[in-house]
Order: structure tokens, then C-alpha cells, then sequence
């Protein structure tokens, strides 16, 4: 019997992918505070799962990125609670989990 999986809703999440770290360039950034209204200086403390920063990234695709950044948008399942783990800057979606010392 096949059984459907519950739920095929999605969730974006913008990751970095090369070595040296997540940042956004000035030209999206000065577009991320006009969408929110905010008036950050810095990309630091953007919710990678934001809306508004997935469409930045969708739409401006490489203008998106700072120099030493190559942002990607990763979609994993809705209801996955997930962390960011990151080697030099460079970042993968993991699922959480416990661990115990």
C-alpha cells in the first residue's frame, strides 16, 4: 500500500556555499531594508528562512552575493527543525538532533 507523506509543503532556506561565509552584497542589502523596512548596516542576524531574503536571493541570484560569499536557497521539508552547520564559512542544512556528553 503506498501511503502519501503528510504535508509536501516546502521550506526555503539560503545557505553560503564556498569557503569564506554568508553575506549579502550592499545592493541587497539596501533592498532587504526597503522590502522590511528595517535599517540593518549589517546582513548578521537575518533569519536565513525569511521570506524576504530567499526572494532577494531567488531574484538577484549572483548580485545577491558579498565577495566572498556564493549564496544558494536549499529546500528541505516543512516541519524539519534544522540548524546551520558551516566548515570555513562554508554551510550545509542539518537536521537537528540530540547529543548527549
Amino acid at each position: 500500500m503506498n501511503m502519501m507523506m503528510k504535508g509536501n509543503e516546502m521550506q526555503k532556506i539560503v545557505i553560503n556555499v564556498c569557503f569564506g561565509g554568508f553575506g549579502l552584497s550592499k545592493k541587497a542589502l539596501t533592498l532587504y531594508n526597503e522590502l522590511t523596512g528595517s535599517a540593518r548596516k549589517y546582513d548578521s542576524g537575518i533569519p536565513r528562512d525569511c521570506n524576504t531574503l530567499v526572494q532577494i536571493v531567488e531574484e538577484m541570484g549572483k548580485q545577491s552575493w558579498d565577495t566572498y560569499s556564493q549564496l544558494k536557497v536549499v529546500e528541505i521539508p516543512d516541519g524539519v527543525e534544522w540548524e546551520i552547520a558551516e566548515y570555513d564559512g562554508s554551510e550545509h542544512i542539518a537536521e537537528k538532533h540530540r547529543t548527549w556528553c
